[in-house]
């Protein structure tokens, strides 16, 4: 699972924005618009942690397809994502909008179709490559064309929206999957897309406005291409490795990863316009965000993922019971994140803090629970740590991000966030490849073992992020950033 948010964003100095912005009415139904751009991406990143294994039970492709076909949208939506941001700029965040929200459509109508494992993990990475080129452009119309006063308003519509689709999302899977609509199983969950994208690339066609394009922005293709091949060999070999045992091919592209990230971090010193700056990689504060950053939301990534299994393959929960299941971890988050919103200005780097160790507690409790009771564990007895996971997620997710700004320049603010948001969706990538690796490398001993052994490793990371905390910088960005 994995939910792109962003850190604070700036508010523009004056208002309005524009010297023709639009009414009202209009800039409602833009906002209205890249809701609708959010709401695909946030659905197609959460739904297939409850339809896999419905999906794999129908196509087969066994666990090597669970595990891509999360991280198959994630690794593209990560490595593509400031890209698609540049693109926008260069060529103009209207067009790549409506060029993004076709492709997307097209590829979900692809994955809901699929006859096979391979056709739908490369329809997963079409819709990863154009979600990244969709949803960065939002953002910066209604940044460039919204008065100040609106441009508040919407950023205040966001976290609630896109919480209440966080839990919709699962939810919304397991229904889907279990009504059967018209014998197709699991495949109205991404042709409901059509839907949205159609009605979303209308609308769009018709209200979103110009912004003024600069030709000479600058895009680097090969540091993204570097850093793309470094992340799809890490994932091919963890997932090759795991589930056809550690041959001479799986440890290449684990070497071959580790070459082609040395190439991509050496280009980032070298390129005219990298990616992520070299002044933001030599501040210490910023990295240390980025790591546990990445840590931590790879790690709870592949647990989300492994308790969904674990509920459908272990407890034999429908996928709408399971994902009402989840139901406790969604609501912990939303209450959380609510929270830690009026805090961060006041208690700062300490919210992260508390957050890793609610998930630690929360996973735990869950440990536990599995331990003791096994397969026969209830709801109501899995419901109290799947919500302390959820309410350290909460108090984590954009609180790592926005103390990570909180020692960056004004000027690299921009670029500082677009890295950030690229970076949790490469950690989703990664951690729901990784723990169900972990998951399914264990499960000839037996569900609980499997199960006890994915949480021991997601403790054992979290625990690993309490060493990068000190170095964090202590109060989160000014709302300037």
């Amino acid at each position: 699972m994995s939910m792109t948010l962003e850190p604070a964003a700036a508010l523009p100095p004056t208002e309005p924005i524009s010297s023709a912005a639009p009414s009202a009415k209009l800039m409602w139904a833009i906002l209205g618009i890249v809701l609708v751009a959010d709401l695909l991406d946030l659905l197609d990143s959460t739904i297939t942690t409850i339809a896999a294994p419905s999906i794999v039970a129908d196509l087969g492709g066994g666990p090597s397809l669970v595990k891509w076909l999360g991280a198959a949208y994630a690794l593209a939506m990560g490595t593509l994502l400031v890209v698609g941001g540049r693109l926008g700029d260069k060529y103009g965040q209207r067009r790549v909008f409506l060029i993004g929200m076709a492709g997307f459509t097209l590829a979900s109508a692809a994955c809901g179709l699929a006859p096979n494992p391979a056709t739908i993990i490369v329809a997963r990475i079409l819709q990863g490559g154009f979600g990244a080129m969709l949803i960065p452009q939002g953002m910066a119309i209604m940044t460039k064309s919204f008065t100040r006063d609106m441009l508040g308003k919407a950023f205040g519509a966001f976290g609630p929206m896109l919480g209440l689709c966080s839990i919709g999302g699962p939810v919304l899977a397991g229904f889907i999957i279990d009504a059967n609509i018209a014998g197709l199983g699991w495949r109205p969950v991404f042709l409901i897309n059509i839907i949205l994208g159609s009605v979303g690339l209308v609308a769009a066609i018709r209200l979103l406005p110009r912004v003024e394009a600069d030709p000479t922005t600058r895009i680097d293709p090969t540091g993204s291409v570097l850093l793309g091949a470094a992340m799809f060999s890490l994932l091919y070999g963890l997932i090759q490795g795991s589930s056809d045992g550690w041959t001479v091919a799986p440890i290449a592209l684990l070497g071959a990863a580790a070459i082609f990230f040395a190439g991509f971090c050496r280009r980032q010193s070298t390129a005219t316009h990298p990616l992520i700056k070299p002044s933001l990689l030599a501040n210490k504060g910023f990295t240390s965000g980025l790591i546990v950053g990445f840590a931590f939301f790879a790690a709870l990534s592949g647990l989300i993922y492994v308790i969904s299994l674990f509920l459908q393959t272990g407890l034999h929960y429908s996928p709408s019971h399971a994902s009402l299941a989840l139901l406790p971890l969604m609501v912990g988050l939303i209450l959380a994140a609510g929270a830690c919103m009026g805090l961060i200005a006041k208690l700062g780097r300490i919210l992260v803090l508390v957050g890793l160790f609610l998930t630690l507690v929360g996973a735990g409790l869950l440990f536990a629970v599995v331990a003791t009771v096994g397969l026969q564990a209830t709801w109501w007895q899995l419901a109290g740590a799947i919500f302390m996971i959820g309410m350290g997620m909460g108090a984590c997710i954009g609180t790592i991000f926005d103390i990570a700004l909180g020692g960056v320049d004004p000027d690299e603010a921009g670029g500082a966030s677009g890295s950030l948001s690229a970076v949790q969706q490469i950690a989703a990538g990664v951690g729901s490849a990784a723990v169900t690796s972990v998951y399914f490398s264990t499960l000839h001993v037996g569900q609980i073992h499997a199960m006890t052994v994915s949480l021991i490793v997601v403790i054992a990371i979290t625990a690993l992020c309490l060493v990068a905390f000190p170095l964090l910088p202590r109060v989160a960005a000014p709302q300037e950033h």
